[in-house]
This record gives C-alpha cells, structure tokens and sequence, in this order.
C-alpha cells in the first residue's frame, strides 16, 4: 500500500511539472496579438535627426496601410537622443511596459532592444549591416527574435555621382562618427572603392557632434569634397557640417535624402519614409503572427539620385543633364 501511494504520488508531481511546462510553452508561443485588442508597440529611436524622424513617420503610416491605426493600436515612443546609457534603460523599460512587438531605429537602438530581451520580437528599422551588428544569424534565416529593414548604402552609385558632378576632385574627405560601427563598415567600403578609382581618401572620424565644426576646418582645407556615410551623429548635427563649410565651399555628398535638403549638393540615396513604411508593413506581420526567427529581413536597396541645384548653383558647379533626367528629386 505504502508504495502504491508513493508511485500515485510521483505521478501525480509528474503531472504537475508537464503541466506547468505545457502551459509556460503555451504562454511564450502565443501570437502578439489577440483579435479584437488594442495592440501595443514599442518604440525605441537612437536621436534626433529629420532622417530618423522620416523613418518613424513611415513606420506609422505603414502601419496604418494595414490597419493599424486609430483605437487599433497604441505606440509606445521613446527617443535616446544618442545616450547609449538612455539606450540600454529605455530598451528595458519598453520590454516590461507591457508592448507586444518593439522596433528599434537606428542600429544601437536595435542593438538595445535586442541585448534587453531574447523573448518579445524585435523589429530592425533600417539598418545597414544586421549580420555585421550582429543582430541577425543571416538575412534569410535571422534565427531569433529579431527581423526587419535593412538598407545597405548605395556606395557604388554614390562614387560614381561624386565623379560625374565634381570629375576635377582628387582627394575625398569623409566624415563619421567613430562611435557608429555601420558607419565604420561603410566607410571602409567606400575607401576601398574610391582608392581603385584613383581616388585619395582622407578619414575624419570625430568622437562626438562636438567636434565636426573644429573637424571640419582642418578637413575642407585638405580635400575638394566631402562624402558622408549614413551616420547619425553627422545626420543629427548636419547644420554645423553645412555652416563649417560656408567659407570653404567644398563639394558635400551626404547619404542621406534629408540631408541634401539641409545643404548637402547630391546623393543616390533610398528614401527614409519609403523604409519606415517597409518597417511598418514587418511590425504588421509580426502582430499578425509571423515568427521573427523565419521572417527573411526585407532589404530595400535600390537608390534614386537627389540633387539639391540651390547648392549647385552656390558652389558654381553645372549638374549634368544626365544626372538631372536620372534624379528621383530635384531641390531648387
């Protein structure tokens, strides 16, 4: 009888234990959202810049297009302002506020949510390198809980604008933060492109906006243009590259389309509201029940040419018929 009631007893713990395991498994694969529920998304952006901006507007309005908006869905929004301490807080905070999907902005504000947890899926708002960030296994199978938008930069296209508008530049200066390793890799790219090119590439990386304008007096003495990889320090501070160069005048092909808006000459560039609409349309399917770690990360790399003739016109310099018929957006 006593080992009757013993084996009814460990069966019983048994059952107890799969039930608890059965029933933990059920929590974690249960799909972000619940039909008829407000969904809640958590926002994670690095700083503030109007091409970072662009992309969160285009996350909304991707979102929108299906069905998320109104009372369907609440956005919980937080912005680092490039604190990499305010990065590693917010991340943890958008986790147990409770969202269902977060998105990260910018590479070190992925890198956050990602570090901040291995269970909530994580959404990649245009990011250069995720395999290099380390924030995905491969592009077709990301492995984990993270997926999204990459957008690698059209370095190629870009060498080949700088050549076409300024055919008499020599030596190409480049600016970047030093604390950006999508910056680093670009930069990287685009020397080894220009040096096969014939080109002498001088690095300016500065460790903070603080510097660019003592930076850049050293740099437009130096060089006869000036290319700037997607970097968010450079993007955010872009008026003082744009005054420092006011005396200079030297030839400045930015990588991004709001940055030739702010003075920048030209760029071939991938529009940031177009990529944050792309990663509205990731966080919708993720809400919709796809698994990050089967969802291929969407790469939106086909640029288009802006040119900004205000500028043009100020340097002295003829666009190129060609360049003109080819560009996706002339700022006169």
């Amino acid at each position: 009888m006593k080992n009757k009631n013993l084996l009814l007893t460990i069966v019983a713990l048994v059952a107890v234990v799969v039930g608890g395991i059965f029933l933990t498994n059920k929590k974690d694969d249960k799909k972000p959202q619940t039909e008829g529920e407000t969904v809640k998304v958590g926002v994670l952006q690095f700083v503030t810049h109007e091409a970072l901006d662009e992309i969160y507007r285009g996350i909304q309005d991707g979102l929108a297009e299906e069905g998320y908006k109104g009372d369907k869905i609440k956005i919980d929004f937080m912005n680092a302002e490039g604190d990499q301490g305010k990065i590693a807080t917010m991340s943890k905070q958008l986790v147990s506020n409770g969202n269902q999907v977060l998105v990260g902005i910018a590479t070190p504000a992925a890198q956050g949510l990602a570090n901040a947890t291995s269970n909530l899926p994580v959404v990649m708002g245009a990011i250069t390198d995720p395999v290099g960030a380390k924030l995905v296994k491969s592009l077709e199978q990301p492995g984990a809980n993270v997926t999204g938008v990459a957008c690698p930069e059209p370095i190629a296209q870009q060498l080949d604008l700088i050549k076409t508008i300024t055919p008499n530049a020599k030596t190409i200066g480049v600016l970047y933060s030093s604390n950006e390793d999508n910056s680093k890799l670009n930069v990287e790219t685009f020397t080894e492109l220009a040096e096969k090119e014939g080109y002498t590439v001088l690095a300016y990386p500065v460790p903070s906006s603080n510097e660019i304008a003592s930076t850049m007096s050293v740099m437009t003495s130096k060089v006869d243009a000036i290319w700037i990889p997607q970097d968010n320090t450079i993007a955010s501070a872009f008026k003082t590259v744009v005054a420092s160069n006011k005396e200079a005048k030297v030839p400045i092909f930015p990588s991004a389309d709001t940055m030739v808006k702010e003075g920048g000459l030209a760029s071939v560039v991938v529009s940031q509201h177009g990529l944050g609409v792309s990663t509205g349309k990731m966080v919708a399917k993720i809400l919709k029940g796809a698994k990050p770690a089967e969802t291929p990360v969407d790469v939106v790399d086909q640029g288009a040419p802006i040119i900004n003739k205000k500028v043009a016109a100020e340097l002295g310099i003829t666009i190129p018929e060609e360049v003109e018929k080819a560009a996706g957006e002339i700022v006169e």
